[in-house]
């Protein structure tokens, strides 16, 4: 009982400083610096007027028109090359162009073969004959490169043609 009395004096000491001593200083300021304030908002801009264009040229094709961009991606892929999904690969297909590197040439008769290196092996290409994974055919061997034309697809699905070409490396042997 001793300790509710204290408890309930506490809160009522409490509750007496909740009272309404500083807050008419307060309001009192207030008043003042909202009658001295001026407010300063410069006006807007008045807004452009839109001329909206007209497409006037009935006689032009509409450049947005679907069914013409169709047609034109249609007639391209009618003109480019196209790699022979049917032809039977052949065995250097099987490895990256970045993988083989030019060692030397060989002649044999009147025909030039290239020697190319993939990992410790080395193989004899001529011109005609197929390499690397991109239908890469190889059209020229000379005596210090092998010229190869690759079909890549581009961003569009489209194939193109792409020239590259395995060039002879120095020897990179040292004698120790």
């Amino acid at each position: 009982m001793k300790h509710a009395s204290i408890l309930m004096l506490a809160c009522g000491l409490l509750l007496a400083g909740c009272g309404d001593s500083d807050v008419q200083e307060v309001r009192q300021w207030m008043k003042e610096v909202d009658a001295t304030t001026r407010v300063a908002v410069k006006p807007l801009a008045e807004p452009k007027t839109f001329v909206p264009f007209v497409y006037a040229s009935q006689q032009q094709p509409d450049p947005f028109n679907p069914n013409k961009l169709i047609t034109e991606a249609r007639a391209r892929a009618g003109d480019g090359a196209q790699p022979d999904m049917g032809r039977r690969k052949e065995f250097l297909e099987g490895f990256p162009l970045d993988t083989m590197k030019m060692v030397g040439t060989l002649q044999k008769g009147s025909a030039v073969y290239g020697l190319l290196q993939i990992d410790r092996t080395v193989y004899q290409v001529r011109a005609g004959q197929h390499l690397g994974q991109n239908f890469g055919l190889i059209t020229a061997v000379t005596m210090d490169a092998v010229h190869v034309k690759e079909l890549v697809q581009d961003a569009a699905g489209e194939w193109v043609e792409r020239m590259s070409k395995l060039e002879l490396q120095g020897s990179k042997e040292s004698t120790q």
